[in-house]
């Protein structure tokens, strides 16, 4: 009896064990499992390309800066799995919405982390960065495809004010900002609030967006505080312009150069609005035929079209990354905040009209982020920038300076500055550089009404110069006439008092000449 109430007993423990080890062998295959669900769904394969709404940003994200950081460190936050899984649980949200097709195209992003818990887990922000040399190459719709570069030198700047430090670009970061956007894509920003050191705040309104006496306390939920995607908006998932799209790869020589028309050609051929990537795939395939027809003896050559093949193939897939039909989705629904040329961007808030109540406007001035541009390329000089920070006059540090220089414009600039064609854009001095007199801008405030008529209000008038104070010259007026043989200080006809520190080139602002084949500079326009 003894024996076998021993052998149950056996029995009974073995099964326990057996039971005991196929358990922990179950939760080993389910906690692995689990685990290769987890990281299969956090890898930009699977957020990708399993959800049909996603071709346009993955495609984008592919060839980004950002390519091989994952979707989810800046989707959910670079965080603790405990602090992630439930964020990422309340996300399965969108694959109802995908299987019912409850959603509206274009698709944007409706919240995402703030930048402390993404961008600043890879970004220091308090890193000061030294400048650098950018240079944007462009290429003209001219037969030649002509190419221009503009230099200048970008002020990232950043860092701590503790360490004598955070201006440039990066003061944003350093210095609290808050803004209330009035569209769900933060293009349309009526107010702005600045935290200075002391702790006051500046208010900034628009002058011209006719806002409520309560505005702000109406949008208080609205109120957002300045981080880094508010400009780095599209840094991951950029779709660019056909403009930018076709520079870049003429300048990577994907296209060639020395196809005639071809920047025109293709920049058209990307900007129309197409049904379907079949219907943009044949049209620009039809750029062969209009070779042929336009240009029959140089189409004529085999290695002719062997180029033209490999520039219709690249604005082929140019096209697949810019554009998707299906999705509504182009490089026009989705603003990118970085610069200030194709979108609203920095001019959101730096566009001359945001006014605080002294009257003082956030600063419309391009040498607080970048130097002024230089414009170089075929037929004109080499770019020059100064390194060194111009000592500018007190005049030029004013917030308004850039909407009133035009209006103030005379003689007295000639004393730093070319004035050669001034206003004008052929690049000939320092007042006709075509990168800021040939460009329409567009988002800036430079011809706003209200801005313009407060300016022109607190101007002094300029005194009216009458015939006999300003008689016509009764000589030419040249490089190889030197003026103070005859004007100089005891000479025949000396300078007036007032003129003895102009420079003979303004004389014709003033003054008329009555044999003016040799003119220098010809006449300033105001």
């Amino acid at each position: 009896m003894s024996i076998l109430l021993t052998w149950a007993a056996k029995r009974r423990t073995l099964f326990i064990i057996v039971v005991g080890l196929a358990a922990i062998l179950v939760f080993a295959v389910v906690f692995a499992a689990s685990i290769a669900v987890w990281e299969y769904t956090n890898s930009p394969q699977f957020c990708g390309t399993t959800c049909h709404t996603m071709p346009p940003e993955y495609a984008a994200y592919q060839v980004s800066p950002h390519a091989r950081v994952a979707c989810v460190d800046c989707h959910l936050g670079r965080e603790s799995m405990l602090t992630a899984f439930p964020r990422k649980v309340k996300e399965i949200r969108h694959v109802i919405f995908a299987l019912t097709q409850a959603y509206e195209t274009p698709i944007y992003v409706k919240s995402l982390r703030p930048a402390r818990f993404t961008c600043e887990r890879c970004h220091f922000p308090e890193k000061f960065s030294m400048d650098s040399v950018k240079v944007i190459r462009h290429y003209m719709e001219d037969e030649q495809n002509t190419e221009r570069l503009i230099t200048l030198i970008l002020k990232t700047g950043g860092g701590s004010k503790r360490e004598g430090l955070g201006k440039g670009i990066h003061w944003h970061i350093e210095n609290q900002v808050m803004y209330i956007a009035t569209d769900k894509l933060r293009q349309n920003i009526p107010y702005v609030r600045v935290v200075n050191d002391d702790g006051t705040i500046t208010e900034y309104f628009d002058v011209e967006a006719d806002l409520p006496p309560n505005f702000v306390e109406e949008n208080q939920d609205k109120m957002r505080v300045l981080d880094c995607i508010d400009c780095h908006n599209r840094v991951s998932h950029l779709f660019p312009s056909p403009e930018r799209a076709v520079d870049d790869a003429m300048f990577r020589r994907r296209i060639p150069r020395d196809i005639p028309y071809i920047k025109k050609r293709a920049k058209e051929v990307l900007s129309v609005p197409y049904e379907s990537h079949e219907e943009a795939q044949a049209a620009i395939e039809a750029l062969a035929q209009w070779y042929e027809d336009n240009y029959p003896e140089w189409y004529a050559d085999e290695y002719n079209q062997l180029k033209l093949r490999v520039a219709i193939d690249e604005l082929k897939r140019l096209y697949r990354q810019m554009v998707f039909p299906e999705m509504d989705v182009g490089w026009e629904t989705h603003p990118n905040n970085t610069g200030h040329r194709e979108f609203p961007g920095c001019f959101r808030c730096h566009d001359g009209k945001h006014l605080s109540q002294n009257e003082e406007a956030i600063r419309l001035e391009c040498n607080i982020c970048h130097t002024i541009p230089v414009v170089s390329g075929p037929g004109l000089p080499a770019p020059v920038i100064t390194l060194a920070k111009p000592d500018e006059p007190e005049s030029h540090r004013d917030t308004t300076w850039i909407a009133r220089h035009r209006f103030e414009f005379d003689h007295s600039c000639a004393g730093c500055h070319n004035v050669t064609n001034a206003g004008g854009s052929d690049n000939a001095s320092f007042c006709s550089n075509s990168a800021c007199h040939a460009v329409e801008w567009k988002y800036a405030g430079l011809n706003a009404p209200a801005v313009r008529e407060k300016l022109l209000a607190e101007m002094p008038p300029k005194p009216e110069i009458s015939p006999g104070i300003a008689p016509p010259i009764p000589h030419p007026v040249g490089p190889r006439i030197n003026c103070d043989i005859c004007h100089g200080p005891g000479t025949v006809r000396a300078y007036p008092e007032d003129h003895q520190q102009e420079d003979m080139v303004n004389c014709t602002e003033c003054h008329t000449v009555t044999t003016p084949e040799i003119i220098i500079g010809g006449t300033l326009e105001r």
